[in-house]
């Protein structure tokens, strides 16, 4: 009996130290690039939302002449105009050279006035913002300083999910907190973030962990902790963070060139959905569907078309469209690349020039006031578009503005008032007594395509009608 519980102690200690020798000891990480990460505060001056001039509270009688100046200043500001106030904000970055450059989040610094530096051993230096891109979430600051402390750059192309990655930074002023946990997915796109393939991690990231480091197991930075996903305003197990490969790409440009010049192809592109894979003939939904191809753009001069589905941008597999605009936005203007594509069916290869990418704008129109229609087997009222909607909606030919949508197929499949219906089935629509023929002919139990402009911006549809 006494030899038993000696075996199942053996074993126990056994399993124990078997499991605690599989996981990762961060204390060498910490101690050789801790002093490479820093804490950043900024000051922004706001102005306050009342004014020195009007809807102030009367100073109160009977004040001492030695205390006016003190009561004016709380009762009627310092001065006319709008009264300045200033706030502050927390937030964390790394040292990028031995002379001062410094890698932290385009929102730490966003606005600031003032923009303090504060390294491990206790020093605070003001940083000078060389320049921000507010699309990747990027900003190059420059201290005056040798010798400093700097971190190595690692490969996030390497990463594994489910390998670990570590944290420091200084969430809620906590300076110098470090956080560790596993990559959970690569190449993740946000609403907020067209031209960054996050890596999302389940690394405990809070305010104040902007713009701070993300390590791999060699110690390397792979990323800058940029985002989280949160109902509550805190962790919620879901972080972002912005590969370091297109922050550095970013920051060069920075440094050299004093801007951010990013690849364009000129298209607008979505998702390709099962049934929309269905009407384009395809054996599984992948890609990034063309919706929209802007006039004169490299896409256009290159032979894209509308309805084009884009697989493969210069030997990058394109699985899903959010993964396109990072490789592109990254590709050198007037560099060449090479695109396949399914067209109907059929696989093409394209050559494209990258253009540079330009400014655009998104409009919208009031449909109340337009004359009633009848509604059609899709539970849809639609109306020509004259010259000077079509100047506001940015549609130069072809399309119908819905007026009303009505229960039914059109309702489920997502279409709104004000929505410009462009195309069905890949056939043009030319007005509304074009758009109604086309629909009293369409096929029963078959998955039809409808492209539409809602904002603006193209986007396609499916629907499928029962009877």
């Amino acid at each position: 009996m006494f030899n038993k519980f000696v075996n199942s102690i053996w074993l126990l200690v056994v399993l124990t130290t078997a499991a605690h020798a599989q996981l990762p000891d961060f204390t060498e990480m910490v101690k050789n690039n801790g002093d490479a990460v820093v804490n950043i505060s900024t000051t922004q001056k706001a102005p306050d939302m009342q004014s020195a001039d009007s809807d102030q509270q009367p100073m109160p009688q009977d004040v001492p002449p030695e205390l006016e100046d003190f009561f004016r200043h709380f009762f009627q500001g310092p001065g006319r105009g709008y009264v300045p106030r200033e706030t502050n904000s927390l937030g964390s970055g790394f040292v990028l050279s031995k002379d001062g450059y410094i890698l932290t989040n385009h929102h730490v610094v966003n606005n600031a006035s003032e923009i303090v530096v504060k390294l491990k051993d206790r020093r605070e230096l003001v940083a000078k913002l060389i320049g921000s891109d507010e699309s990747t979430d990027v900003a190059l600051l420059k201290v005056e300083a040798k010798e400093l402390p700097v971190v190595q750059i690692g490969a996030p192309e390497q990463l594994q999910v489910g390998e670990w990655v570590l944290a420091i930074g200084t969430p809620f002023g906590f300076e110098q907190s470090v956080t560790a946990g596993i990559v959970s997915a690569k190449g993740r796109s946000l609403p907020d973030g067209n031209y960054v393939p996050f890596i999302q991690t389940d690394v405990a990231i809070n305010p104040g962990n902007s713009g701070g480091p993300l390590f791999n197991m060699q110690g390397k930075v792979v990323g800058i902790n940029s985002q989280i996903y949160s109902r509550s305003g805190g962790y919620m197990g879901l972080s972002f963070a912005i590969p370091i490969d297109v922050a550095m790409n970013v920051a060069e440009q920075i440094k050299t060139k004093g801007k951010v010049s990013r690849g364009w192809l000129g298209v607008q592109i979505q998702d390709v959905t099962r049934q929309l894979a269905e009407s384009f003939g395809m054996d599984r939904p992948h890609g990034a569907l063309v919706a929209k191809v802007i006039p004169g753009g490299p896409a256009e001069k290159a032979g894209i078309q509308i309805g084009d589905i884009i697989v493969d941008f210069d030997g990058h597999i394109i699985e899903t469209s959010g993964e396109l605009p990072p490789i592109v936005g990254m590709t050198p203007v007037d560099e060449k690349a090479n695109i396949k594509i399914i067209r109907q069916g059929d696989k093409e290869e394209l050559t494209v020039k990258v253009g540079l990418l330009p400014a655009q704008a998104a409009a919208q129109i009031n449909t109340d006031a337009l004359p009633e229609t009848a509604v059609d087997r899709l539970g849809l009222a639609v109306a020509d578009l004259n010259d000077e909607q079509r100047q506001q909606l940015q549609v130069e030919k072809n399309g119908v503005l819905v007026q009303k949508v009505g229960k039914g197929i059109a309702l489920d499949a997502g279409i709104q008032p004000g929505d410009v219906i462009l195309r069905v089935q890949n056939t043009p629509i030319r007005d509304a007594a074009d758009f109604n023929k086309i629909v009293a002919k369409l096929p029963v139990g078959k998955s039809i395509a409808m492209l539409i402009q809602r904002n603006g911006s193209p986007v396609f549809l499916a629907f499928k009608i029962d009877k």
